[in-house]
Order: C-alpha cells, then sequence, then structure tokens
C-alpha cells in the first residue's frame, strides 16, 4: 500500500511527539515503532522525523522566537511536535510548497488538538513563511517575536 504524505506527515508527527517524552536516538525511535507498532517502513517520515530531530535545537529557537511571549514549556507537546515537524519542511526542505505545510500542520492540529492550537499554528508558520518570502530572519532587530520580555 503506498502511503500518501498526508500520512508521512502524520507518522513523523506521532514520532517526533514521543521522542519529545523519550529523547532516544532516532535509530532507536524508528525500531521501536516498527517492533512495538508495526510501522511501516516510509521514506519521507522518516527523512522528515531524522531531519527534524537532528535539527530540534536550531527548530526550537525559531519556534521560541516566533512564539512572541510564550516559551517552549508553554506550548504543548502535541503543538511542539507540529511546529517542530512543519518548520523543518519550510526551512530544511526546499521541495515542499509553503501552503502545503501549513494546510497539513494546522490539520494534524485540528485532529490532536485544538481549534485554537491550528489557529496558533497557522498564525506563526505563516508569519514564518512571509519573512522567509521577504528575506526577514528571527533574530534581526525587527523580526516578528523577538519582545524583550521573552
Amino acid at each position: 500500500m503506498k502511503i500518501n504524505r498526508r500520512q508521512s506527515r502524520e507518522t513523523a508527527f506521532t514520532l517526533v511527539f514521543e521522542w519529545s517524552f523519550h529523547n532516544e536516538p532516532f535509530e532507536s525511535l524508528i525500531k521501536n515503532a516498527v517492533d512495538g507498532r508495526s510501522l511501516e517502513e516510509d521514506e519521507f517520515a522518516a527523512r522528515l522525523c531524522e531531519t527534524t530531530l537532528k535539527n530540534s535545537a536550531m527548530l526550537d529557537s525559531l519556534i521560541e522566537s516566533y512564539s512572541e511571549t510564550w516559551k517552549l514549556t508553554r506550548i504543548s507537546k502535541v503543538t511542539l511536535a507540529v511546529l517542530r515537524i512543519a518548520f523543518c519542511e519550510i526551512t530544511l526542505m526546499d521541495d515542499i510548497p509553503l501552503g502545503a505545510t501549513i494546510n497539513e500542520a494546522v490539520e494534524l492540529c485540528k485532529k490532536f488538538a485544538t481549534e485554537d492550537e491550528a489557529a496558533y499554528v497557522n498564525g506563526i508558520l505563516g508569519q514564518y513563511g512571509r519573512d522567509r518570502e521577504t528575506g526577514r530572519h528571527p533574530g534581526a532587530p525587527d523580526a516578528p517575536g523577538k519582545a524583550d520580555n521573552l
């Protein structure tokens, strides 16, 4: 059975979500998922998950810079996992259209979190996408989310 990108993202999301509790290496995470849940091998999900985990510090920094007054510890683990894979797609995987990434992230939030969290994710990713398109980057003096009270 061929797995579509939506299913792949959901698989990557579940793996990144699990990792947020156990912080185990990617290889162990995949092995446990394949053995314990009969996870089907999926190249896109594995690439997305591995890239997200290997770049988690950078991705978390970006997420926090766009979260305005919210620290990562205030964001639910579900929403944080969604944001991590979405920021990974936007930042590190040039072959995926921005609109597709944002739409899929919002859908994941609607399925696993709340409508409010979906709106939050949509807003953060939309702003990040606009900033990337205009060449503005987090950390710049006028970048959004760089409030003094963080």
